[in-house]
């Protein structure tokens, strides 16, 4: 049986999410790793405004979606329902810590397995004779 006290606390590089909730987006960046660390610093206006615009439709139960897949996962976003477009449609998925700095794409696959089964009409010699419709 295992109890709260051995349970092993969730963290991101040695901090727990309510201290990481409490920095700032350009202050996070320094716990990540130098790819991501230099996009956050570049678009962390971007990043600032998508979290607060995802709070504003998150307090009125809306759907938050976006196009947006370049965006890295800051801990503010963590717990949110976000919807990302695929080029097809909006894929839903929830933020963990553990997808802290990694970047929206990476959840909203835009290729999908292929799905193999009987040759269509034309393809093949045989089926040129049968008719199209």
């Amino acid at each position: 049986m295992i109890t709260e006290s051995t349970k092993k606390a969730l963290t991101f590089r040695g901090k727990t999410i309510e201290d990481l909730k409490a920095l700032d987006v350009r202050e996070f960046a320094k716990y990540l790793k130098s790819r991501q660390r230099r996009s956050v610093l570049r678009q962390f206006q971007k990043i600032e405004d998508f979290v607060n615009r995802a709070k504003k439709k998150a307090e009125k139960n809306k759907l938050i979606r976006t196009h947006e897949r370049a965006l890295i996962i800051v801990p503010q976003m963590v717990g949110m329902k976000i919807s990302v477009y695929s080029g097809k449609e909006f894929i839903p998925f929830e933020v963990t810590i553990q997808m802290l700095g990694h970047r929206f794409g990476e959840f909203s696959a835009t290729r999908t397995k292929v799905k193999h089964s009987t040759a269509g009409i034309g393809a093949t010699k045989g089926s040129k004779a049968k008719a199209k419709k």
